[in-house]
C-alpha cells in the first residue's frame, strides 16, 4: 500500500528521469529516502552518457544513498524508482539490504520484481523486499513511451 510521502517522492524520481533524456538515455530516475524519509542518494540512467551497463538509475541512487550514510547496508531506505528494476538493480536492491521498493511503471518486458521474475521477494534469499508497485504509473509510463516513440520513428 502506497504511503501518502511515496507520490511526492516518485514526483523527485520523475525529476530524475527526465535528466536522463539531455543525453538519450532512457528516462528512468530513482530516489533513495533515508530513514526519516528524507532523500540520501538519487540517480538516472546514463549508460549512454557514461558508456558503462551498470549506469543504471538505482544503481547510481543506491551508490549516492551509501556514500552519504556511510554504509552499504540500507536496511532503513526505501528506494522509488520510475521503472520496475531489471535483474541487475533488482539484484542490487537485495543485497544493499532496503526493505522497501516503490516502483512507478510494471516492465512486462524485463522486470524482475515481479513481473517477469521476483528476485526481490525470493525465498531462497537471506532478504527479502515490500514492492509497492503503480505509484504515479501513468506520468511514469508517459515518459517511457514518448522517449521510445521518438527513437523508433
Amino acid at each position: 500500500m502506497p504511503l501518502p510521502a511515496d507520490h511526492a517522492a516518485m514526483g523527485l524520481a520523475l525529476v530524475e528521469a527526465r535528466l536522463a533524456l539531455r543525453t538519450s538515455d532512457v528516462p528512468v530516475g530513482a530516489v533513495v529516502l533515508g530513514p526519516t524519509g528524507e532523500v540520501v542518494g538519487s540517480g538516472h540512467n546514463a549508460r549512454e552518457a557514461d558508456g558503462d551497463a551498470t549506469g543504471h538509475a538505482e544503481v547510481r541512487a543506491l551508490r549516492a544513498a551509501s556514500q552519504a550514510l556511510g554504509r552499504w547496508r540500507l536496511d532503513d531506505c526505501t528506494l522509488v524508482v520510475t521503472l520496475e528494476p531489471c535483474l541487475m538493480c533488482a539484484g542490487a536492491t537485495v543485497l544493499a539490504r532496503v526493505p522497501r521498493l516503490v516502483l512507478g511503471a510494471w516492465d512486462p518486458k524485463a522486470g524482475a520484481c515481479g513481473s517477469q521474475w521476483d528476485v526481490v521477494r525470493d525465498r531462497r534469499l537471506n532478504h527479502r523486499v515490500e514492492v509497492v508497485g503503480g505509484v504515479r504509473a501513468d506520468e511514469c509510463s508517459s515518459l517511457l513511451v514518448e522517449f521510445f516513440e521518438g527513437h523508433r520513428s
